[in-house]
Order: C-alpha cells, then sequence, then structure tokens
C-alpha cells in the first residue's frame, strides 16, 4: 500500500471535505481517502497506483485546486 498526499486549497468545513472525498474515492485505484479542511491535505491510500491527473481532475470537479506533495 502506498500512501500519496496533496494539498488542496479552498476548502473550509466538513461539507467541503466530503465533496473532494466523494470524487476523488471514484478514481480508479484510490482504496481510501482521508481529507482535512483544516489543514488542506487530502491523503490516499492506493494498491495498485494512481493517475494523478485523474485524482487533480477529480479535486477540480468537486470545486477545489490541488497539488501533489
Amino acid at each position: 500500500m502506498e500512501t500519496i498526499d496533496y494539498q488542496v486549497t479552498g476548502m473550509t468545513c466538513e461539507h467541503c471535505e466530503r465533496a473532494v472525498s466523494t470524487e476523488v474515492g471514484q478514481v480508479t485505484g484510490v482504496d481510501s481517502v482521508k481529507v482535512s479542511a483544516s489543514d488542506g491535505i487530502l491523503h490516499i491510500t492506493t494498491g495498485t497506483g494512481v493517475d494523478d491527473a485523474a485524482v487533480l481532475a477529480a479535486v477540480d470537479e468537486a470545486g477545489y485546486a490541488a497539488v501533489r506533495k
């Protein structure tokens, strides 16, 4: 298992966390998602690897911006 972290900007509340978690959770290869609005961190766990572009697109779809840490 590998954990990959992303810095997400624009999240301010639990609703933001759920929106990002829902979108990113649908990305192929993502096994688990943990999101924190307080520090702007998105942690994903994967056993097969993920496409960074797909994760970033999912965050964008949720209405936020991210970069891989």
